[in-house]
Order: C-alpha cells, then sequence, then structure tokens
C-alpha cells in the first residue's frame, strides 16, 4: 500500500508561482510512476503531469512552459512547480502513483492504482 501526501496548495494571486510537493510511503518509490491531477468545480479530474522512474517527463499541452514536475527519490517527494498562475489553474491538485517500470508517459486516471486525498489551489485574478 502506498500513501501519499500532497501540501503546498493555497490562495495566490494571479501571475505567481507555487510549488506543489507529494511525500509518499513506501521503500520502492523510486520505482513509482507519479503524476499529477487536478480538478475544477464541475470538471472532470485532468491530467497535469508526470514523471517515469527514469526522470521522463510529459505534460498536458496547455501547460507546457509554465509547469514543471520532478521527483526526490532521496525525500520519496514529487513536486510540481507551477509558474504564472492564471486563474483557470484553480483546482484541487492530485498526487498519484502506481508501480511501473515502462518508461512511456502514462496520463489515464485508470493508470494510476494510488491517490492522494488532494491540495487546493486558488488563483484569484
Amino acid at each position: 500500500q502506498v500513501q501519499l501526501v500532497e501540501s503546498g496548495g493555497g490562495l495566490v494571486q494571479a501571475g505567481v508561482s507555487l510549488r506543489l510537493s507529494c511525500a509518499a510511503s513506501g521503500r520502492t518509490f523510486s520505482a513509482y510512476h507519479m503524476a499529477w491531477f487536478r480538478q475544477a468545480p464541475g470538471k472532470e479530474r485532468e491530467f497535469v503531469a508526470a514523471i517515469t522512474w527514469n526522470y521522463n517527463t510529459d505534460y498536458a499541452e496547455s501547460l507546457k512552459g509554465r509547469f514543471t514536475i520532478s521527483r526526490d527519490n532521496a525525500k520519496n517527494t514529487v513536486y510540481l512547480q507551477m509558474n504564472s498562475l492564471k486563474p483557470e489553474d484553480t483546482a484541487v491538485y492530485y498526487c498519484a502513483a502506481t508501480v511501473d517500470r515502462r518508461t512511456t508517459i502514462m496520463t489515464m486516471r485508470r493508470d494510476y492504482a494510488y491517490w492522494g486525498q488532494g491540495t487546493q489551489v486558488t488563483v484569484s485574478s
């Protein structure tokens, strides 16, 4: 069983940066395929970014250039750096994980076995 705990959300003004963290339990974090999804009010949960065990990354097309996903295996933590935030980035951000040694990015919710509780990000205009 893998437990994920997100942190770093909050209320910010448009244009600023925010970094989310997701701490994972387990001794095989380096083998986890990690991702961030988000869900805005009244909308479906959508893919944001993912990073494989060997540090391949990919992003939702609309977020490329503003968001960066990274991982620190020594700290069992994955990060999401979000720059130039916009009101439309307002959502609950969820961390997701699965143990998978594939090197291709997985972008579907069903690909991930473990989920955190989410952290709220609210961007005011």
